[in-house]
């Protein structure tokens, strides 16, 4: 059995609309995905049809990735990613946090863009927007402009490069709290995951003791199988997950071409980790 837990479609940052998605992940020979776009539910209804009219063999997981911020004892802020499943998308304090986390991603974005073409970067908002398709704009989309302009060989590059949190042109945004974030989930009904949580690559990750506070907190799963953790990060998410009693899970974190080696299915969750992840009284049950 073939589970991919977290993918993302055109309604935030990936480059298959979220009907394209489903297709992919059926060709790709999986039993369930999960679409998980970025403070978004925007792609479900699409999915769910194509899952419906093309695919019913396949069972689609509804979820969305937030974006989230912990703030330690002494000050230190790290951002990070929470992934939330089967969730109530009508719960009125989630989707009120969607909506400005939305907002915040649309106005970071356009400030980024902004300081690019102020120091002379040969990329436009218009170009940028056109990428987003109509979804909401991100980095991946400032990314693939930065490409097509010869600034940058690939996207990987350009968040390597002028698209990193080191960069004169990053700017922060103000993340919602894990803590809240994970009472939010929990509130509308949802699972709780901690995407990709030792992927240094990306900036500073979170200590064992954020990981412990938000398990006592309500954290559910810790995805420890993702294409950003080597073999160490995985030993050591895992030893977490152990102490911790977490579910791990492991997804491939698919965005398409914007992160080409990102292939549906790469990283799995194991059938007995995902029941065990969606046996609760308050989760919605996938399509399928």
């Amino acid at each position: 059995m073939l589970i991919d837990l977290h993918a993302h479609s055109t309604a935030s940052d990936g480059t298959d609309t979220p009907g394209s998605l489903i297709g992919r992940a059926a060709a790709a020979g999986l039993d369930v995905v999960a679409i998980t776009d970025h403070d978004t539910i925007s792609g479900w209804t699409e999915a769910l049809v194509a899952r419906e009219r093309e695919h019913p063999e396949l069972t689609v997981v509804t979820g969305t990735e937030f974006s989230c911020v912990h703030v330690d004892p002494a000050g230190r802020r790290v951002n990070l990613h929470l992934l939330g499943y089967l969730f109530d998308p009508d719960h009125i304090a989630l989707r009120s946090e969607r909506e400005g986390q939305r907002a915040f991603r649309l106005a970071r974005a356009a400030r980024i863009v902004q300081r690019m073409v102020e120091d002379g970067v040969p990329i436009t908002w218009e170009q940028v927007d056109a990428y987003a398709g109509g979804g909401p704009v991100g980095r991946p989309h400032i990314g693939r402009a930065l490409v097509a302009a010869g600034v940058v060989p690939d996207v990987n590059a350009a968040f390597a490069g002028p698209l990193s949190h080191t960069s004169p042109y990053y700017v922060s945004k103000p993340n919602t709290d894990v803590l809240r974030m994970i009472d939010l989930v929990r509130d509308a009904g949802g699972v709780s995951v901690f995407a990709h949580p030792l992927a240094r690559r990306r900036g500073p990750v979170v200590a064992v003791d954020a990981v412990a506070e938000m398990a006592a907190h309500g954290l559910v799963g810790i995805e420890a199988d993702h294409p950003d953790h080597d073999d160490a990060a995985r030993a050591q998410a895992r030893g977490l997950a152990a102490d911790l009693g977490l579910i791990i899970t492991g997804a491939s974190d698919y965005h398409g071409t914007n992160k080409s080696r990102n292939d549906l299915g790469v990283c799995g969750t194991v059938p007995e980790a995902y029941e065990a992840l969606f046996d609760r009284p308050t989760a919605r049950r996938p399509a399928g």
